[in-house]
Protein backbone atom coordinates (compact mmCIF):
# COMPACT_ATOMS: atom_id res chain seq x y z
CA UNK A 1 0.00 0.00 0.00
CA UNK A 2 1.18 3.54 -1.07
CA UNK A 3 1.25 6.56 1.74
CA UNK A 4 -1.96 8.02 -0.40
CA UNK A 5 -3.77 4.78 0.52
CA UNK A 6 -3.20 4.55 4.53
CA UNK A 7 -3.90 8.26 4.90
CA UNK A 8 -7.27 7.80 2.97
CA UNK A 9 -7.70 4.57 4.82
CA UNK A 10 -6.90 6.81 7.88
CA UNK A 11 -8.74 9.66 7.31
CA UNK A 12 -12.31 7.43 6.66
CA UNK A 13 -11.84 5.56 9.96
CA UNK A 14 -11.53 9.23 11.94
CA UNK A 15 -14.45 10.37 10.05
CA UNK A 16 -16.33 7.21 11.11
CA UNK A 17 -15.06 7.31 14.51
CA UNK A 18 -16.21 10.72 15.01
CA UNK A 19 -19.31 10.53 14.00
CA UNK A 20 -20.27 7.78 16.40
CA UNK A 21 -22.50 8.55 19.43
CA UNK A 22 -20.92 8.14 22.41
CA UNK A 23 -22.93 8.60 25.81
CA UNK A 24 -23.54 12.04 26.10
CA UNK A 25 -22.80 14.03 29.46
CA UNK A 26 -25.85 15.34 30.53
CA UNK A 27 -25.32 17.92 33.75
CA UNK A 28 -27.34 17.38 36.61
CA UNK A 29 -28.05 20.91 36.68
CA UNK A 30 -29.73 21.73 33.40
CA UNK A 31 -33.04 22.92 33.79
CA UNK A 32 -35.69 20.81 31.29
CA UNK A 33 -35.65 24.20 29.24
CA UNK A 34 -31.95 23.83 28.47
CA UNK A 35 -32.15 20.22 27.50
CA UNK A 36 -35.17 20.54 24.96
CA UNK A 37 -32.98 23.42 23.75
CA UNK A 38 -29.54 21.15 23.03
CA UNK A 39 -31.41 18.03 22.02
CA UNK A 40 -33.22 20.21 19.33
CA UNK A 41 -29.98 21.48 18.18
CA UNK A 42 -28.30 18.18 18.07
CA UNK A 43 -31.65 17.26 16.16
CA UNK A 44 -30.81 20.06 13.59
CA UNK A 45 -27.49 18.30 12.92
CA UNK A 46 -28.88 14.96 12.04
CA UNK A 47 -27.24 13.59 15.65
CA UNK A 48 -30.00 11.91 16.40
CA UNK A 49 -28.57 9.19 19.28
CA UNK A 50 -27.44 12.70 21.26
CA UNK A 51 -30.94 13.75 20.65
CA UNK A 52 -32.01 10.64 22.09
CA UNK A 53 -30.24 10.87 24.99
CA UNK A 54 -31.28 14.10 25.95
CA UNK A 55 -35.40 13.46 25.68
CA UNK A 56 -34.45 10.08 27.51
CA UNK A 57 -32.88 13.04 30.52
CA UNK A 58 -35.46 15.02 29.83
CA UNK A 59 -38.34 12.12 30.74
CA UNK A 60 -36.35 10.51 33.37
CA UNK A 61 -35.48 13.96 35.45
CA UNK A 62 -39.42 14.87 35.33
CA UNK A 63 -41.50 12.02 36.51
CA UNK A 64 -43.77 14.20 37.95
CA UNK A 65 -44.52 16.41 35.36
CA UNK A 66 -46.49 14.47 32.81
CA UNK A 67 -46.41 17.67 30.13
CA UNK A 68 -42.82 17.57 29.77
CA UNK A 69 -43.05 12.99 30.07
CA UNK A 70 -45.12 13.40 26.97
CA UNK A 71 -43.33 15.95 25.24
CA UNK A 72 -39.79 13.80 25.47
CA UNK A 73 -42.21 10.71 24.50
CA UNK A 74 -43.10 12.40 21.36
CA UNK A 75 -39.64 13.14 20.75
CA UNK A 76 -38.24 9.74 20.93
CA UNK A 77 -40.33 8.50 19.17
CA UNK A 78 -40.20 11.12 16.36
CA UNK A 79 -36.53 10.34 16.33
CA UNK A 80 -37.22 6.40 15.78
CA UNK A 81 -39.37 7.58 13.05
CA UNK A 82 -36.39 10.22 11.15
CA UNK A 83 -34.09 7.09 11.69
CA UNK A 84 -36.67 4.75 9.93
CA UNK A 85 -37.16 2.62 12.50
CA UNK A 86 -40.95 2.23 11.83
CA UNK A 87 -41.56 -0.30 14.48
CA UNK A 88 -40.21 1.50 17.34
CA UNK A 89 -41.64 4.82 16.73
CA UNK A 90 -45.11 2.98 16.03
CA UNK A 91 -45.21 1.66 19.56
CA UNK A 92 -43.67 4.96 21.23
CA UNK A 93 -46.18 7.04 19.90
CA UNK A 94 -49.12 4.24 20.45
CA UNK A 95 -48.34 4.06 24.04
CA UNK A 96 -48.43 8.03 23.99
CA UNK A 97 -51.64 7.91 22.73
CA UNK A 98 -52.57 5.08 25.46
CA UNK A 99 -52.02 8.01 27.56
CA UNK A 100 -54.67 10.44 26.08
CA UNK A 101 -57.33 7.10 26.75
CA UNK A 102 -56.71 7.02 30.16
CA UNK A 103 -58.42 9.07 33.09
CA UNK A 104 -56.23 12.15 33.01
CA UNK A 105 -56.00 11.72 28.88
CA UNK A 106 -57.98 15.43 28.69
CA UNK A 107 -55.36 17.23 31.10
CA UNK A 108 -52.40 16.19 29.02
CA UNK A 109 -51.04 18.34 26.27
CA UNK A 110 -53.08 18.10 22.79
CA UNK A 111 -50.66 19.02 20.40
CA UNK A 112 -48.69 15.23 21.22
CA UNK A 113 -51.72 13.68 20.72
CA UNK A 114 -52.45 15.39 17.32
CA UNK A 115 -48.47 15.06 15.83
CA UNK A 116 -48.62 11.76 17.36
CA UNK A 117 -51.75 10.63 14.86
CA UNK A 118 -50.26 12.93 11.97
CA UNK A 119 -47.15 10.71 11.78
CA UNK A 120 -48.73 7.48 12.67
CA UNK A 121 -50.57 8.15 9.50
CA UNK A 122 -47.45 9.27 7.91
CA UNK A 123 -45.95 5.77 8.83
CA UNK A 124 -49.02 3.22 7.37
CA UNK A 125 -48.42 5.13 3.98
CA UNK A 126 -45.12 4.59 3.95
CA UNK A 127 -45.56 1.07 4.67
CA UNK A 128 -48.12 1.24 2.10
CA UNK A 129 -45.94 2.11 -0.59
CA UNK A 130 -42.93 0.27 0.65
CA UNK A 131 -45.20 -2.93 0.32
CA UNK A 132 -46.40 -1.96 -3.26
CA UNK A 133 -43.24 -1.01 -4.66
CA UNK A 134 -41.89 -4.44 -3.23
CA UNK A 135 -44.88 -6.27 -4.62
CA UNK A 136 -44.12 -4.98 -8.45
CA UNK A 137 -40.76 -5.10 -7.83
CA UNK A 138 -41.00 -8.99 -7.29
CA UNK A 139 -43.52 -9.84 -9.76
CA UNK A 140 -41.06 -8.63 -12.64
Amino acid sequence: MNRLTIASIFALFLCLSSCATGTVNIPDNLSPAEIIQRAQEAMDKNRYGVALQYYEALRDRNLTNIDLICEAEYEIAFIYYKENKFAQAKEGFNDLLERYEGPEGENLPAQFKLLAGKVLESISEKETRRRTLFKRNSSD
